[in-house]
């Protein structure tokens, strides 16, 4: 009877580390995916609000040296 309960909790612990790698990694892996997806948008979105701010500093710069 000793046995059999041994042999049982060594295959409910094989069966969660089955599960865990089933639906875990997979959720892990997603997470990771919208993490990267969401700082590359933050990245993208850096990058227009830089070169906009610049285009506008060059076209204020270039109406300063027009009206000396």
């Amino acid at each position: 009877m000793k046995d059999t309960k041994e042999i049982l909790r060594i295959v409910g612990i094989i069966l969660l580390g089955l599960f865990v790698l089933v639906v875990g990694v997979p959720l892990v892996f997603a997470a990771a995916g919208i993490a990267i997806a969401a700082a590359v948008k933050l990245a993208v979105l850096v990058i227009k609000v830089a070169v906009t701010l610049a285009v506008i500093y060059l076209v204020l710069a270039g109406i300063r040296a027009v009206m000396k």
